[in-house]
């Protein structure tokens, strides 16, 4: 059976209107953002017995980003990096996490479609094996 510590949960293109950036129209209009979760967490327990109370609760995961995302933010680096810290202050037990906010046909100038932020914390960065890849 399972012997490692950790296994990830992943919630993958969480989709959302917001209003993050600096330029007036952003503020004002609103664009389409995509976030990406991976957490890592001891669920080993979950594993063996198959009961959601020995798991994390994936609406919760992404009722702190739906929170988060709500408020109007100029950077995404700001937002990225306060989903990882709401999600850090939760009761979930996630060792690592990561997170990554993409803004659709951001405003660069030409062709671009997306512009993403990726925010990682936890003991994987010590280790530098951290996975950039959704």
């Amino acid at each position: 059976m399972l012997t490692d510590r950790d296994m990830t949960i992943e919630l993958v293109g969480m989709e959302f209107h917001a209003f993050h950036g600096c330029m007036e129209k952003e503020r004002r209009e609103g664009n389409t953002f995509v976030v990406d979760f991976r957490g890592k967490a001891d669920l080993k327990k979950a594993a063996r017995t198959d009961d959601l109370e020995n798991t994390v609760d994936y609406s919760k995961i992404y009722d702190i980003v739906a929170a988060e995302m709500a408020k109007p933010s100029n950077l995404l680096e700001n937002v990225a990096g306060r989903i990882v810290d709401a999600i850090g202050r939760s009761d979930m037990k996630f060792w690592f996490v990561q997170v990554r906010v993409s803004k659709k046909n951001p405003p660069v100038g030409g062709t671009c479609s997306w512009s993403r932020v990726t925010a990682t914390s936890g003991a994987d960065l010590l280790k530098g094996s951290v996975d950039e890849g959704f």
